[in-house]
């Protein structure tokens, strides 16, 4: 089988952009245009004017595309404020009931007591999180592992498997199970309720990703039931404690408030666990499987190259196919420049880190994969900053242990017959299907 990927622009209504006139980052197949749309972008419109698109009447959005306009905004969110963080503090400086607020999912409703300002987000991070999906991740490396190696278990003696619901979508989902003390027979519901959570990312429209009335009250009844579940687990884990990251929250004194977290306040962790532990690292490795494909001769040298090389290509792999591809995520507190566009107080910012990771300015031959390209982790498809995500680090452990078993446990993968190669909508890059051939090491 020829291990090469055909272009899949006949499938889609919208056509392959070739000017900027036709550049259109967010209608219905887009998602297939655009590595196509960035080269544009960065030599036309590296600042590409949204008209009318902003969240206030007669206000505009800009999407960002260079990497060092990208990396100064998300280094200073108090000249960049988060669209989010400034609901989140106008609720805690006025004391609302966050129970009577509709609409308001358990995340958003935690924040407000948890980490209304950049400060209380710090800690957050620093106390809540990093000590299991951070810098504290290391510790589950021999759960993924293993779950990780059960998988392969389930498909090694066949030669074709579809990637994505056998390997790249469950792995993220039994690690963050396991991480959270969530039984593994739960998983099927704990997916549906991470697709409810990332509705909007996926099916909502436009670069504010909206949802119309009848989305976002089918969206919440879903969440109600998960927000149910994870408060009889809570209570479970209250009575019967065990090593796991929901026992941990509902034990750990919370130093800023210096007391324990309620009830409600741990299900808002849980929920930001869950809506951002499943996504990103499905499609960062479904992605690396699919450069392995169209890089004849890589999965030898990733073979042979041992862990520090799969590092490299890791992070090479999450640069060169973001899984976010972008968000607008920040407004400008007042009129700023940006590759000489002048842009109002303000203006909401849609900030395409894909873009930034392609940007030839600050990675030379961007479109080519470079297992010795230095310094690769400026790469932003984390983020960057005082609100780089918080689960990155489990998610590069994920990453590493899949490719260094995957490597040692088969000879080679290729594409199988009848890939097409379609994405899902919305803002992140995750392929449909995705059909390999495989040959198993051979064993005695």
């Amino acid at each position: 089988m020829k291990n090469e990927k055909h272009p899949n622009h006949f499938l889609t209504d919208m056509k392959c952009p070739v000017s900027l006139e036709e550049v259109d980052l967010f209608s219905p197949g887009a998602q297939e245009h655009w590595y196509d749309a960035y080269p544009i972008l960065h030599e036309s419109a590296p600042v590409y004017k949204l008209e009318g698109e902003g969240i206030l009447p007669g206000t505009d959005g800009y999407v960002l595309t260079k990497h060092e306009d990208i990396n100064t905004v998300v280094r200073d969110p108090e000249r960049f404020p988060p669209l989010m963080m400034e609901a989140i503090k106008e609720m805690a400086d006025t004391g609302v009931d966050v129970e009577k607020v509709p609409n308001l999912n358990a995340m958003s409703a935690s924040m407000v007591t948890l980490r209304p300002d950049m400060e209380l987000w710090r800690l957050h991070k620093q106390e809540l999180t990093d000590p299991w999906v951070g810098p504290g991740a290391k510790r589950h490396t021999e759960m993924i592992t293993r779950h990780v190696d059960e998988l392969i278990d389930n498909w090694i003696d066949k030669e074709e498997i579809e990637f994505i619901s056998e390997f790249a979508r469950p792995l993220p989902q039994r690690v963050m199970a396991s991480v959270l003390g969530f039984p593994q027979e739960d998983i099927p519901r704990l997916a549906e309720w991470g697709e409810a959570q990332v509705k909007s990312f996926v099916y909502g429209r436009g670069h504010l990703n909206k949802l119309n009335e009848d989305e976002i009250r089918e969206q919440f009844v879903l969440l109600d039931g998960f927000k149910e579940y994870v408060q009889e687990q809570v209570e479970d884990k209250r009575n019967n404690p065990k090593d796991d990251m929901i026992t941990f929250l509902t034990q750990v004194t919370y130093s800023p408030l210096g007391r324990k977290l309620t009830d409600l306040e741990v299900n808002g962790v849980v929920y930001a666990m869950i809506i951002g532990g499943l996504e990103t690292t499905q499609y960062a490795i479904e992605e690396q499987a699919q450069l392995i494909c169209e890089h004849p001769g890589l999965f030898g040298q990733l073979k042979s190259g041992g862990s520090k090389l799969i590092r490299q290509f890791t992070e090479e792999g999450m640069r060169m196919r973001s899984p976010t591809q972008g968000l607008s995520t920040r407004r400008t507190s007042q009129e700023e420049i940006f590759q000489g566009v002048k842009i109002p107080a303000g203006s909401v910012l849609h900030l395409r880190w894909a873009a930034a990771n392609t940007d030839p300015d600050e990675f030379e031959c961007p479109f080519e994969l470079r297992l010795d390209r230095k310094a690769v982790t400026r790469h932003l498809t984390f983020s960057a900053g005082p609100r780089v995500c918080p689960g990155a680090g489990i998610s590069r452990i994920e990453q590493q242990v899949a490719w260094e078993r995957l490597t040692e446990r088969l000879d080679e993968i290729e594409y199988a017959p009848g890939n097409k190669f379609l994405h899902q909508p919305g803002i992140m890059l995750g392929t449909l299907e995705l059909k390999l051939l495989f040959k198993a090491v051979a064993t005695a």
